[in-house]
């Protein structure tokens, strides 16, 4: 396909005069263009809700949510893959993301890395993928040779794949197991896709981790119950969930927390279960860390 065909890459008629447009012009120009792009999501969310069961269904099996693409894409698939450890407490390791040109691309642009398939597999490949894996292959433009070379890879191996892109009937769209194509249309600057394309990926990917998380046991009514605490912001964060979900006082919390090595799940179970920190750890562990079945248990 024509890169100049794809609807990414085409001229947005209500910008044309974006150099001449007055500061707030301009970026009332942007702003309004932006709110194009969770309209262009919600007629996708079917299948964003596919790819969320298909991520918790590798999580559950053992398997990692793996995501994979070249420049804005790739490093988005990073920012959200580095995000998971500290927000849901699950290792390093669990969700990855890989870009086109290795760790160096994430600061700087490695040319022509994305335009090799079998760069692609090879990346998959040593990191031992396996069929219980989740890959999630992000292209904006939804052609991207790297990106469909791993997707191919993915497939012949047995995992579920995903294809993220901005343009309908993509290549990659065709390559995966689930396709999510919001089309957000013409950038404001033409063919710039770390704009609408870039938002509306990185919300794809907040819902769909978000989502696996919250279906895996690491979110207890809203609360980010599997939350390291790893500084001193994340201990206040910590014991404030308990507080939110027990409804006792700050002193309780940070009592219980103490003796659970401010681990956020066994605490709120000792204050509403009244047990303590042994048993509270044993009945989350039979009920495979689901706070709330632990509770009802």
């Amino acid at each position: 396909m024509n890169l100049g065909a794809l609807v990414s890459e085409t001229r947005n008629p209500n910008t044309l005069t974006l150099d001449e447009m007055s500061t707030l012009e301009m970026v009332t120009a942007f702003n309004q263009e932006d709110r194009k792009v969770p309209e262009a999501i919600a007629a996708v969310l079917p299948q964003v809700a596919q790819a969320v069961d298909l991520a918790a269904a590798a999580l559950a099996a053992g398997g990692r949510i793996i995501y994979l693409g070249a420049g804005t894409s790739g490093r988005l698939g990073v920012l959200d893959a580095s995000e998971c450890p500290p927000t849901f407490g699950v290792d390093h390791g669990v969700v990855v993301g890989l870009i086109a040109g290795g760790p160096g691309a994430l600061l700087k642009a490695v040319e022509g890395a994305e335009d090799n398939p079998a760069l692609g597999a090879a990346d998959l490949a040593a990191i031992n993928l396996e069929a219980r894996d989740l890959v999630i292959g992000l292209a904006a433009s939804g052609r991207t040779p790297y990106v469909i070379g791993a997707l191919r890879h993915a497939r012949q191996l047995g995992c579920a794949t995903v294809a993220i892109s901005c343009n309908p009937d993509s290549p990659i769209a065709q390559e995966a197991q689930v396709a999510i194509s919001p089309v957000v249309g013409p950038e404001a600057l033409t063919g710039s896709t770390r704009l609408k394309s870039g938002t509306a990926q990185k919300l794809v990917l907040n819902m769909i981790s978000t989502g696996a998380m919250v279906k895996s046991g690491k979110v207890y009514q809203n609360l980010m119950v599997d939350v390291k605490a790893t500084n001193e912001k994340l201990v206040d964060r910590a014991c404030r969930i308990v507080v939110e979900a027990t409804g006792a006082p700050r002193a309780e919390a940070e009592q219980a927390l103490q003796q659970t090595g401010f681990e956020v799940k066994p605490a709120i179970l000792m204050i509403l279960a009244q047990v303590g920190a042994d048993e509270a750890r044993q009945r989350l562990a039979d009920h495979r860390g689901y706070l709330r079945a632990a509770i009802q248990g």
